[in-house]
């Protein structure tokens, strides 16, 4: 099975399903001296992890992380990090009636019409609990990047139809987000997210919605023109995490209604910046020709309503053959509060990869001068 691996000078590969024994996650391209503990790890595995409020799946995982190697005396040495974790709470029994029945919305057929074959306990190699390597990655990633001045905040935007008004995302805290436990910045708004999830879990049913995530202090010059466009890598880290939908970047769909008069960002004279120069707005959301713009990178991505339900749908046998299933074990009624952590991960695993390549083809630490 190949896929397992993202990024190219920072490079993370994971391993593990959801009712093995656990997970490990290899990252690669980590320069040496970069001061690293578990302690600097676990804040983002504690928004990521199960059990933490009622508006998540129960699932009690302590998602203890172990540096197996990489780090020497508190600092990465250079050579590839590596980080287990063990699974503790796995009800594998939840999901003996899946056997052979088709769960709508997850990729049982899928697997079955490309393998021939599943893990039918939870989501095998599917599972969101795989987030669980790319969260302890991004938050190395994290700590690289804010060396640099660089700073990364994502937040609940929007909870079915429920929208927060985020006059300007580049004012959000983290204290802001971790104020409620749905993770919106918007307090009227996150209260009346929290009485829809809670009403929707009563009806045995769930809820999508969708995350905004912000990078701070991007210099200029990030990314490549071609294929390897910081957007387009952006969307395909994003858009490889479980039940996500759609990206976009800046205006986004919006842009589809607009006249290029309207659109285009100005730019101005900027004293405070390296090349002098800035825009006037940000609707490109910090991305120009797949390049770093120096203006704060905004992008969102959709969430859609967990596929697990406590109540009866149709489906098929592995046969063919009409029935009934009805989804077992303890699942989330909106996905939306643990992804927060998720997307931010997957952000700065990009970020942090460009970042390195950007320095290498600028000659390394001595050498700057493309970057602002």
């Amino acid at each position: 099975m190949p896929g397992n691996s993202f990024g190219e000078r920072f490079r993370v590969t994971t391993a593990g399903v959801s009712h093995g024994p656990g997970y490990v996650v290899i990252i690669d391209g980590c320069p040496p001296g970069l001061p690293l503990g578990v302690e600097d790890l676990l804040p983002d595995l504690l928004r990521r992890r199960p059990g933490q409020s009622k508006l998540v799946t129960q699932r009690k995982e302590a998602d203890t992380p172990e540096i197996w190697s990489g780090v020497y005396e508190g600092r990465t040495d250079g050579t590839p990090i590596s980080i287990l974790f063990r699974n503790s709470d796995q009800r594998s029994g939840d999901y003996g009636d899946i056997l052979n029945k088709y769960r709508p919305g997850h990729a049982d057929f899928t697997f079955d019409a490309k393998f021939g074959t599943r893990d039918p306990r939870g989501g095998g190699r599917s599972s969101a609990r795989e987030t669980v390597c790319r969260v302890a990655a991004g938050a190395v990633a994290k700590k690289l990047l804010a060396r640099e001045g660089i700073r990364i905040v994502g937040y609940v935007k929007q909870v079915g139809t429920i929208i927060a008004d985020i006059p300007d995302p580049t004012l959000v805290t983290m204290e802001q987000v971790e104020a409620t436990p749905v993770r919106c910045p918007h307090p009227e708004s996150a209260a009346r997210m929290i009485d829809l999830i809670d009403e929707v879990r009563r009806d045995l049913d769930s809820v999508g919605g969708a995350c905004e995530l912000v990078a701070t202090g991007v210099p200029a010059g990030l990314g490549e023109p071609v294929f390897d466009k910081l957007k387009a890598d952006l969307a395909k880290a994003l858009l490889s995490l479980p039940a996500v939908t759609a990206f976009e970047y800046g205006s986004g769909f919006a842009a589809a209604s607009m006249r290029g008069s309207e659109h285009n960002d100005l730019f101005i004279r900027d004293e405070s910046r390296r090349h002098k120069i800035a825009t006037a707005t940000n609707r490109h959301g910090g991305m120009l020709g797949g390049i770093s713009s120096g203006e704060p990178i905004v992008c969102r991505v959709a969430i859609k309503p967990t596929s697990s339900l406590p109540r009866p749908q149709s489906t098929v046998t592995r046969e063919g053959q009409p029935t009934e299933i009805v989804t077992k074990g303890r699942h989330d009624p909106c996905l939306l509060p643990r992804f927060v952590p998720m997307g931010e991960a997957m952000l700065a695993l990009v970020l942090a990869d460009h970042w390195l390549r950007a320095r290498s083809q600028c000659g390394g630490e001595g050498d700057r001068k493309g970057l602002s």
